[in-house]
């Protein structure tokens, strides 16, 4: 019988062939895979000409499937953790279930790999050796709370944003923190990867001429920077 192990497993956050090696034999060797979206993993599954059981895993159901799954780890079985794109638990669902694993003595294995967050932290031009993960912005509730704690912050913040909100948020960023450094992140790794660079006014100046489609992660410096 094999040894029941949680594998959290980083899959590519666009171009497939970010997938790591290790992660790939992972996902032909575990007996279950819980995935975000199956439908979604199946592709990348079929890819790889990977054929393995799939067990939705989501935010609406993750309280719940997380006691299931321990209980399939519990009876001696491996499990390989997967989001959409990038490292599961980093604003995807994964909290819970690595935690009640860890509680019930079930080792979790980490399977790095493609990261949005690190991505677009990288290639900014803004300082890398401090900074705060945000994540998605509150919508309503918390959102102004939120914006106060990112402005009193002396370091590089990263937030992740869909193309319907990101004009709002450089907005409110540029309200609540003054016109300080950013790099807007669009589609990472994918064929219309592009970075925009400037300060929040300037980018929001010539936001007319970028395309809002796909998803965006904002990396704003820290304040004076120059």
């Amino acid at each position: 019988m094999k040894q029941a192990t949680l594998y959290v497993v980083s899959t590519p956050i666009g171009n497939r062939e970010d997938i790591s090696h290790r992660a790939i034999e992972v996902l032909k060797d575990v007996d279950l895979i819980a995935a975000e979206d199956t439908r979604h993993t199946g592709v990348l599954l079929k890819h790889f000409g990977i054929s393995n059981r799939l067990i939705s895993y989501y935010d609406q159901n993750e309280r719940k499937r997380a006691a299931e799954l321990v209980n399939v780890l519990q009876s001696g079985q491996s499990v390989a953790l997967v989001s959409d794109a990038g490292t599961p638990a980093i604003s995807d669902p994964g909290y819970h279930l690595v935690k009640q694993a860890s509680e019930a003595g079930i080792p979790v294995v980490p399977i790095p790999g493609a990261s949005s967050l690190l991505s677009a932290l990288v290639v900014s031009g803004l300082p890398t050796d401090r900074f705060l993960f945000e994540g998605f912005l509150p919508r309503k509730k918390g959102r102004k709370t939120a914006l106060e704690s990112i402005a009193e912050f002396d370091g590089s913040v990263v937030i992740f944003e869909s193309g319907h909100r990101i004009e709002r948020t450089l907005h409110d960023l540029l309200s609540s923190c003054g016109n300080r450094k950013v790099a807007v992140c669009r589609e990472l790794t994918k064929k219309f990867e592009t970075v925009y660079r400037g300060n929040l006014d300037q980018v929001l100046d010539n936001w007319g001429t970028g395309s809002k489609k796909g998803e965006f992660v904002v990396v704003m410096g820290k304040p004076g920077l120059a």
